[in-house]
């Protein structure tokens, strides 16, 4: 008589998906450096993100992209459907904190020097999701068609206007027509929707690049380095789960508590094409971009500046050539990062006040500080340090 003993699913699954076992050993065994709190905000980041993606899904179902329904279907989506507001609050409260814990992610970047060889895929791969959520929120700022919402994207889409010879047909090819209609909001619902998934498939390239080379060690430049690794589980799950718990009660108080921050008091009003708003704002996430395009009187300029001052961020690995990472023991980078940041949130202060000649001043100041430090004051400062150690090393063969 055969004995049939039951396969336990661990041996049914390691049949069929023979990577999986292995997959899951490495993600619990990977060896993790001495790294401090801000290497849990990646860990915020993805839920975040996986919160939008399911709200977005839920929205997506009640959304109508027509002109003469867009408003209305989100009108309804907070009135009449059951918990249609928590939802379109966790969306709308979850971009916030999402592009928070995004400029925070790449700020810790730039302070550790986490872009610098052999990291350049993690980095790059990085400022691409970061483009991406910009085009996304972009995207989904115009869905709701309101007053805000519709002149918003007017200015950012004329914008490509200004571009030469080809900045007219390039517009008109991407609205489907001369103007913002309905081709152009069904165009943007598709946008956002399918970004959605491109970016998911991009943080896992992101996450690939990170594994491939392993996480930055910000003790490296210290007088006193420590080179010892725990692996990621549990000691770092513990740490991301408890960034996660944190974050998500930010965003809790931010939805039930502040929700007035959510939503601009011009954007509850149905798109008037001919009325333009007083004061044309957008988002605070997108406000430094939008404060350059004002920044500079010609729309070519701005629409060139504003494009440049990402470029230079793709441009760091190959700018910084010095063998120290860490701003801390760095100190004209440590002042430099110091006033970039200040230019920064200077920027997002700017982009969110009136266009008067003072912010347009302030903006360029502002501006001035960003390409100096990473044009001038970087580059330079990694030859001092870089021909410094290879005189050091020099002497110490010698």
């Amino acid at each position: 008589m055969m004995n049939h003993t039951p396969t336990p699913p661990s041996h049914w699954l390691d049949r069929r998906l023979p990577f999986l076992r292995p997959f899951c050993r490495h993600m619990a065994r990977f060896p993790m450096p001495p790294v401090n709190l801000l290497w849990t905000i990646g860990a915020c980041l993805i839920a975040a993100f996986g919160l939008m993606i399911v709200s977005g899904i839920f929205l997506a179902l009640h959304y109508q992209p027509d002109m003469t329904q867009a408003f209305e279907s989100i009108e309804a989506i907070e009135r009449r459907v059951p918990s249609g507001w928590l939802v379109r609050s966790i969306h709308t409260g979850g971009v916030s904190m999402l592009f928070a814990a995004l400029y925070l992610h790449i700020g810790r970047g730039l302070w550790y020097g986490s872009y610098k060889a052999p990291r350049e895929l993690v980095w790059l791969s990085g400022l691409i999701v970061m483009l991406l959520f910009m085009v996304t929120a972009f995207a989904g700022y115009v869905l709701p068609w309101g007053q805000m919402s519709y002149w918003g994207a007017t200015v950012i889409t004329h914008a490509v206007d200004a571009v030469p010879a080809i900045g007219h047909p390039l517009l008109v090819y991407l609205l489907g027509e001369e103007t913002l209609g309905n081709i152009a909001l069904h165009r943007f619902f598709i946008l956002h929707f399918t970004l959605g998934f491109i970016i998911a498939a991009l943080i896992g390239l992101h996450i690939i690049c990170l594994h491939g080379t392993g996480s930055s060690n910000p003790t490296l430049d210290s007088p006193q380095p420590d080179k010892t690794t725990r692996p990621f589980a549990p000691f770092y799950v513990v740490k991301d789960s408890l960034a996660v718990c944190i974050f998500l009660a930010l965003l809790a108080g931010l939805i039930f508590f502040l929700p007035g921050l959510l939503s601009k008091i011009d954007n509850i009003t149905p798109a008037n094409p001919l009325k333009t708003p007083a004061d044309i704002t957008p988002e605070w996430y997108l406000a430094p971009w939008f404060a350059m395009l004002r920044a500079i009187p010609s729309r070519l300029g701005g629409l060139i500046i504003a494009a440049s001052s990402l470029l230079v961020l793709f441009a760091l690995p190959w700018l910084d050539i010095s063998p120290r990472h860490n701003a801390t023991y760095r100190p004209f980078i440590r002042i430099g990062m110091g006033l970039f940041f200040l230019a920064f949130l200077t920027l997002i202060v700017a982009g969110l006040q009136p266009a008067t000649p003072l912010w347009a001043w302030i903006s360029r100041g502002a501006l001035l500080v960003w390409f100096l430090v990473f044009l001038v004051l970087l580059p330079f400062t990694a030859w001092q340090e870089r021909k410094a150690a290879q005189s050091s090393q020099k002497d110490v063969q010698s």
